[in-house]
């Protein structure tokens, strides 16, 4: 029999303790699909050397992975700290100050978003450091915003400040990442993370800019603010102007409360493969393992339940940017999402059943699925496109099969690695003779990924060279030649 191949990808974040290209190469071997180069720290310089580190080491390894660059966004932050530091002490009172001219100290702390007065009001509670800090706010004066500490704690210099219920608002691009757009465009990445877009039309100078560079990056949106699913018309917008999503846990979870966030994860995927989307599952995913060995049995619970639900891929942040094993939990993210693919409900599709297909290589695509589903003895479901949009259709249905994505763009390649349940293969049909379903076949038996006399359902077009047209599905048992 031929080898599983895992469906859910990994997107793992690169740092200090990932950026060798020896570490890279073992992430790659324990299963990373997707590098993310995180804007938020880090020069462009280093950023320019990682991507050439990953592209050099995948291509060494003759693996097709995808970059994502991760805008910063306008993460509204406190200042900088009388020590760097400072105890908050439940019960006491502080104040939360714009101006500038007020030095900061044990009680008074400095904000760079100068817009905060006027969008908080008495009883309003703002969360510091990702919510582990809680602040009530009993009166607004001027410049100055005067709490109660609810939970205290050590708060650190530049962390976080939310609203309970989201409302802080700024732009959604800010002057630094129009800089790193212009890196991302440099350094040709496959897919670009928008941070705290609230609704569709705060992707629009994105587009403009890759537009304007004639780039075809892929571009994700972060949801993690309260506004982007405070109604399901926004959202859907949102994820509609999207070419991939990212439910950003960290922030959302802090405006929207935890016990309302599994619900808006599963809503956020199910509307997602709606619109055809690919999506990543973020945030605290693995957190012990930054510094323990094996996973709690919750944080296994976590990935196998983002699963279930259909992510296409669950994402590490620190856990491999500046944890202490990065290989290890790459390893074991690898092996929850092969133990929760194997549930019968992950691997039976009705998307779309019901419903009536307008373009046809969606029709195509579900046929194929459907093909393959309902045959004996199939092994592989093989597309030969251009532009990777079918296999993203494909991806779309529930199916234990795998589906390789065979296409002679390398861009197409990269990108279909983010695809659940899709491998991709550089595969030029106009090199391959005569008979390319026998080649597309055999190129893929090479990899592990055809027995003889298997069933492969194949699909393609008849005009080579333009994507979505794919317009045929065929069904042929494979032999060794």
């Amino acid at each position: 029999m031929s080898s599983y191949l895992r469906r859910t990808k990994i997107v793992a974040t690169v740092g200090p303790a990932s950026s060798s290209p020896e570490m890279i190469a073992k992430l790659l071997d324990a299963g990373v699909n997707v590098f993310r180069l995180n804007f938020s720290h880090g020069s462009a310089e280093g950023h320019r050397k990682q991507a050439e580190i990953i592209r050099s080491v995948a291509e060494e390894k003759n693996r097709n992975a995808a970059i994502l660059g991760d805008l910063q966004g306008p993460k509204i932050r406190i200042g900088d700290l009388a020590g760097g530091e400072v105890v908050l002490v439940n019960g006491s009172e502080i104040t939360l100050t714009i101006d500038d001219d007020k030095p900061a100290t044990d009680t008074c702390i400095p904000v760079g978003y100068k817009p905060l007065p006027e969008f908080v009001k008495a009883d309003d509670i703002l969360l510091l450091d990702d919510g582990l800090l809680r602040l009530q706010v009993l009166a607004v004066s001027g410049p100055d915003v005067t709490c109660k500490v609810i939970d205290g704690g050590l708060l650190k210099s530049r962390k976080g400040l939310n609203r309970l219920g989201g409302g802080l608002s700024a732009p959604a691009i800010t002057s630094k990442d129009e800089q790193d757009m212009q890196l991302a465009i440099e350094l040709e990445l496959d897919y670009l993370a928008v941070s705290f877009p609230s609704c569709a039309a705060d992707l629009n100078p994105v587009r403009k800019a890759l537009a304007a560079a004639n780039s075809s990056i892929a571009v994700v949106s972060k949801i993690e603010r309260a506004e982007a699913v405070a109604n399901e018309q926004t959202l859907e917008e949102l994820i509609e102007a999207s070419d991939a999503v990212m439910v950003a846990r960290g922030d959302l979870g802090v405006e929207v409360g935890d016990p309302q966030l599994i619900g808006i994860q599963k809503k956020i995927i199910r509307f997602s493969r709606r619109f055809k989307k690919p999506v990543i599952t973020a945030t605290q995913m693995m957190e012990s393992m930054i510094k323990q060995p094996v996973p709690t049995r919750a944080e296994v619970f976590d990935v196998a339940n983002a699963v279930l639900d259909g992510t296409d891929a669950v994402m590490l942040s620190a856990e491999t940017a500046t944890g202490s094993f990065p290989e290890q939990v790459v390893k074991a993210m690898a092996a929850t999402c092969v133990g929760a693919e194997k549930h019968p409900d992950v691997q039976i599709t009705d998307h779309r059943q019901d419903r009536n297909f307008y373009d046809i290589d969606e029709c195509i695509a579900m046929s194929a699925i459907y093909a393959a589903n309902s045959m004996d003895n199939v092994g592989a479901i093989i597309c030969l496109t251009e532009s990777g949009n079918t296999a993203l259709l494909m991806s779309r249905h529930a199916s234990g099969l795998p589906i390789y994505g065979l296409s002679r763009d390398r861009v197409t390649c990269r990108k279909m690695a983010l695809y659940r349940g899709v491998k991709s293969i550089f595969y030029d049909v106009t090199v391959n003779g005569d008979n390319v379903y026998q080649s597309a076949m055999n190129t893929v038996a090479e990899q592990g990924g055809l027995e003889p006399g298997q069933k492969v359902v194949i699909t393609c077009g008849d005009i080579s060279g333009s994507g979505g047209k794919t317009n045929h599905v065929k069904v042929l048992e494979w032999q060794p030649e």
